[in-house]
């Protein structure tokens, strides 16, 4: 039996690449130099494309993928996908968000103790040799018993939540609707807020969630509060964010993502009451090995006739 033609818009990590390899004919549009020209001689054969949730498929671009089944992600966000132009050709897509889940987790979790006990600025008060200079650190506010709003409740959410428990916040969400789960569910954004000490941004980034964390959302949850994203950087109104950090509305903020990456905006990376990390939640060996995976495994399932292991739709 012939392989089967394959597009690579971007490249998975090397152990999934040469499963790839192995099984496919492959067509390296991420090196063609005059990448139209190279979709226009080789897109009418592929089945399947591969990319990540940077990178680009417009209607343009499916005019020359006739053939194309199934479009396989290696990120958990797929803005730059034209998702209804994929649905109107009945062209399945997946993505990695199972195989990130516990990182991203583990990040939202290390950014809220980070941001909540100021662990930079301890950092460099003991480095700086500063603690022998002016003694003892001024006191912070314990995380035991405060409250945390999740907005977004999917796996990750979720995966937050339990990773929440044992420091014994009160955990409270909003979502599409009520979940079967012990916490509480805020069907109002702002009134999430207002409850929240912290508030944990998980929700899906594009157009229907930009600027969801607002002005009013974002001074609703105070000066004492914290704002912890790993979403999306367009679901935070970053200059809105800037200005309530500056002026004391709001207490403190742990980003993973930013507006513009990978150049954040001066006026936010220069603030002392925000921890910083590169996009990097899920950034472990061990998970983009395994969201890398996942293109290899829904491809399969797609030429084999079986059910997508993750399917977005």
């Amino acid at each position: 039996m012939s392989k089967r033609d394959v597009l690579i818009m971007f490249p998975p990590r090397p152990k999934a690449m040469a499963q790839l390899e192995d099984q496919y004919i492959l067509h390296r549009y991420d090196e063609a130099e005059d990448k139209m020209a190279f979709l226009a001689e080789v897109g009418p054969r592929c089945e399947a494309v591969v990319l990540n949730g940077h990178t680009d498929l417009t209607r343009a671009h499916l005019d020359h993928l006739p053939k194309v089944k199934i479009v396989a992600c290696s990120s958990a966000g797929f803005e730059p996908i034209d998702d209804k132009a994929l649905q109107e050709r009945g062209i399945a897509l997946s993505n990695s968000s199972a195989a990130l889940l516990d990182d991203v987790a583990d990040a939202a979790l290390m950014l809220t103790l980070a941001a909540r006990r100021n662990l930079v600025d301890g950092h460099d008060y003991v480095r700086s040799g500063r603690w022998g200079r002016e003694g003892m650190y001024p006191l912070m506010s314990s995380i035991n018993g405060k409250r945390a709003g999740i907005v977004g409740f999917g796996n990750i959410g979720q995966a937050i939540a339990r990773r929440f428990e044992p420091l014994r916040l009160e955990i409270a969400y909003t979502a599409r609707g009520p979940k079967d789960l012990p916490y509480r569910y805020e069907p109002d954004l702002t009134a999430l807020a207002e409850w929240s000490d912290i508030l944990v941004v998980i929700t899906p980034g594009g157009e229907e969630t930009r600027g969801l964390i607002s002005q009013e959302v974002i001074e609703a949850v105070g000066p004492k509060g914290t704002i912890i994203n790993v979403a999306r950087g367009t679901v935070v109104d970053e200059k809105a964010l800037i200005a309530a950090l500056k002026s004391g509305a709001l207490g403190s903020a742990g980003l993973d993502v930013y507006e513009d990456e990978p150049n954040p905006d001066p006026d936010l990376t220069g603030l002392p009451n925000v921890t910083l990390y590169p996009h990097h939640a899920s950034g472990t060996v061990e998970t983009r090995d395994a969201m890398a995976q996942t293109v290899v495994d829904n491809i399969a399932a797609c030429f084999d006739g079986r059910d997508l292991p993750n399917r977005v739709f």
